[in-house]
């Protein structure tokens, strides 16, 4: 017993120097539940990634390895790294611009497109490298900062209520109330309400145990129907190292310009995703000094640039830091153990990945929703009374839910920021990359629209 006491402090003081888990308020046991927290509120891209690349002509159990292999990859590097509580994996919306954009209506094949991540992930690499990244974190003021976690807040809750059926696309209206009498709906509901009575009696895990409660609920309902396809690990050799470079460099110049574009998309929407959800998470997490200056960050940005090309490389789309990271923060994760082991548990996938439809959506969807709830209120440090702070503020809270894209609505924002700024007569020359910055984002605007 004495030995297995001892083994036991030694292992407790490894995790507390390598983390720092007292300085920052949490334990081994939070950090854990909460790293459980984030994997089963994620877990769903285990899915949908193969289903969406698969439409690319990939093969889907290879994407399923891939996908694994590369949530995992970058989460521990993640947490080793930068000691941070988020988790990545590849990232929704890129893989449908992957997948419908790149290879469907352009023509190109998916080795290809893989070869277009890989240098993405080599350009954010160098921007990182040369300080444009870091830059582009200090010209947000602090308003936006603010506005970006109430936005993420607002789309992570509207994307648990998409999930659970409790709102659905109209014709009519854009978005309407679900029929809540459906399974999904009536599970999300019975989840959320669990959650609900479980945080306000401050249950520590109260988010793992309404997923784990609803999913078991759902299984005697028999509203999950498990059906997994042939696989194995070696299926992963299908797309790892397909990367074709020769393609992306124009050899036989059949692809011309076109390959320009695809690489400055994957490159604007993965830097301004990554960052939006960078600032919402570890502000929650209470990361964030008094400077409004992210701990760290040089080493956060060097590893999803990493990340980014590791993924290319296993045969997956773009890998972005997740915002469902959230869950994981409101379970009370506050150091990179948090995202070690949500990488762990995403290795441990690799095995079984067809079975990751066991937890349905509508067992994750009610986290999600509390989480959204709960993120807004970062939106109280906003000065509503001033213009100058609440019209970009605004934009930014409301362009990341209605236009699903964390990156657009810090676009809309900067742009509104900067504006303002300069009608007000309040530029200067330290001003010079904020502009820029606002100068890129109209030009994108504009070649947006007329694309």
């Amino acid at each position: 017993m004495t030995d297995r006491a001892s083994d036991e402090r030694a292992e407790s003081n490894l995790l507390e120097r390598r983390f720092q888990l007292t300085a920052r308020g949490t334990s081994a046991r939070t950090e854990i539940l909460a790293g459980v927290t984030t994997f089963l509120t994620m877990a769903y891209i285990v899915l949908v990634n193969p289903v969406i690349l698969g439409q690319a002509g990939m093969p889907v159990a290879a994407v399923a390895a891939a996908t694994c292999f590369a949530a995992a990859f970058a989460s521990i590097l993640m947490g080793m790294v930068a000691n941070v509580p988020l988790a990545l994996a590849p990232g929704m919306g890129l893989n449908a611009y992957f997948s419908f954009t790149v290879v469907q209506q352009m023509g190109i094949p998916w080795p290809i497109a893989l070869g277009c991540v890989l240098i993405s992930g080599f350009c954010f690499l160098v921007l990182t490298l040369t300080g444009v990244r870091q830059l582009i974190v200090s010209v947000i003021p602090p308003h936006l900062f603010a506005a970006v976690a109430g936005g993420i807040g607002l789309f992570i809750g509207f994307i648990g209520l998409k999930n659970a059926g409790i709102v659905v696309a109209s014709p009519a209206t854009l978005v309407a109330l679900g029929p809540l009498t459906q399974p999904g709906a009536a599970l999300a509901l019975l989840g959320l309400v669990l959650i609900g009575v479980l945080s306000i009696w401050n249950v520590r895990g109260a988010m793992l145990i309404g997923i784990v409660v609803t999913t078991v609920i759902a299984w005697i309902a028999g509203q999950v129907t498990v059906k997994p396809e042939p696989y194995s690990l070696t299926m992963l050799t299908e797309t790892a190292f397909r990367v074709d470079l020769a393609g992306v460099f124009g050899v036989g110049g059949r692809h011309g310009l076109g390959l320009f574009e695809i690489l400055f998309v994957f490159l604007f929407v993965d830097l301004f995703d990554n960052i939006g959800t960078l600032v919402a998470v570890t502000k929650r997490a209470g990361l964030i000094d008094a400077g409004g200056r992210i701990p760290k960050l040089n080493r956060i940005l060097l590893t999803d640039a990493v990340a980014t090309m590791v993924g290319a490389v296993v045969g997956t789309s773009t890998v972005t830091s997740y915002v469902e990271s959230a869950a994981g923060v409101q379970a009370g994760g506050r150091t990179g153990l948090t995202a070690v082991v949500t990488g762990v548990l995403f290795l441990l996938t690799m095995f079984v990945a067809p079975y990751a439809q066991l937890v349905p959506l509508a067992a994750t969807a009610p986290a999600l929703i509390v989480v959204g709830g709960l993120m807004l209120l970062p939106l109280v440090e906003i000065h509503w009374d001033d213009p100058q702070a609440a019209i970009p503020a605004f934009l930014t809270v409301a362009m990341i839910p209605l236009t699903f894209s964390i990156a657009n609505g810090l676009a809309f924002g900067i742009t509104a920021h900067a504006l303002l700024k300069a009608m007000r007569g309040q530029a200067t020359r330290g001003d010079w990359f904020l502009f820029l910055l606002a100068a890129l984002f109209v030009a994108r605007f504009v070649w947006m629209g007329g694309a």
